[in-house]
């Protein structure tokens, strides 16, 4: 049994909560709201964000980030990606100086373009070996329903990914292991923004023929990005990479597919913002993904797509796949 904390009482922060908790472990949520921790205090709830779930009766939560990682082992984060540094900032006192940082966000940071693992060595000043990233195919909802699910956890150091394993698997969670941070973390962000694609032509009303197509060339077009910054071919056909992509493009659950079907519909992308309860990580991350891809000089047709729906300047309507854009489909090694 470890001794860790969730810092972010969303969806998925409270879900990972979960897993951890009916894990065997000795788990304390952070949440930024009083009412949200009084919630999962005394009535094992968190009806905000997880309706109808029950929590576990040991999982406690608390509004004090000290509090909340006093003694712990390893430190989950799950705030908004935009947030992080700000966060970090605030909170570096209070983290144990041996504990693992455990990244379950997807985005990457607007000024900087860095992935979340980068902006917590660059924002804490530690080493990567003390950094995991776990992602992979997991809806929120679906999870602490406890529907059979399974994950990846990455880092340079695979004793601390196995810790992180070890202490997030039980029944209806399974979390391997591996190397490939920068597969696994682009494969958890890049996913986002062809789900916001998907989501764009439901909302408009094509079939499953455009959605196939779009969801194929999208890996195509993600794998190459990833493979330009050094990710291996295996992660992006894995479950960070094609089984997180499905599981995000095709459910009614996924914020970015629900932001895409706004679009598609003909809401603003002001609009689609106001009325998204919770964080949509792709639309901020279309941005620094086209700017990281012109540096690579890879080319990312339906990305470019979705931007220009949210910029205004494409109709719905006429966003579709680029099937004559000639590459190399993915493959595993």
């Amino acid at each position: 049994m470890a001794k860790v904390a969730v810092m972010g009482a969303g969806s998925w922060g409270t879900t990972f909560g979960k897993i951890l908790a009916d894990s065997g472990n000795d788990v304390t949520i952070w949440a930024r709201r009083s009412d949200v921790a009084d919630e999962i205090n005394s009535q094992h709830r968190n009806g905000d964000y997880l309706p109808g779930i029950r929590l576990p009766k040991t999982l406690k939560s608390t509004i004090d980030p000290s509090e909340a990682m006093k003694g712990t082992e390893q430190v989950y984060l799950a705030v908004p990606s935009q947030s992080l540094r700000a966060n970090l900032e605030a909170w570096g006192a209070s983290i144990p100086n041996d504990a693992i940082l455990v990244s379950l966000m997807k985005g990457v940071e607007m000024e900087t373009g860095l992935r979340m693992s980068e902006v917590i060595t660059d924002a804490l000043g530690i080493g990567e070996d003390r950094i995991v990233v776990v992602s992979g195919p997991n809806l929120s909802l679906e999870i602490a329903q406890e529907q059979p699910t399974a994950s990846v956890a990455a880092s340079t150091n695979l004793d601390a990914a196995n810790l992180v394993a070890a202490a997030s698997s039980n029944s209806y969670f399974t979390t391997f292991t591996n190397n490939d941070v920068i597969g696994t973390e682009f494969g958890g962000i890049l996913k986002n923004l062809i789900a916001v694609a998907i989501g764009i032509v439901n909302g408009v009303g094509y079939g499953e023929n455009t959605k196939a197509s779009i969801m194929t060339r999208g890996l195509a077009e993600i794998s190459r990005f990833a493979r330009a910054y050094g990710a291996k071919k295996k992660t992006m056909v894995g479950l960070a990479g094609l089984g997180d992509l499905i599981a995000t493009s095709e459910s009614p659950l996924s914020r970015n597919h629900k932001a895409g079907e706004m679009l598609g519909k003909g809401y603003t992308l002001s609009e689609v913002t106001k009325r998204l309860s919770q964080t949509a990580e792709g639309l901020a991350s279309v941005v620094p993904i086209l700017k990281l891809a012109a540096v690579k000089d890879v080319k990312m047709p339906i990305v470019e797509q979705v931007l220009a729906v949210m910029e205004g300047r494409m109709e719905p309507k006429d966003i579709a796949p680029s099937l004559t854009h000639e590459t190399d489909e993915p493959t595993s090694e």
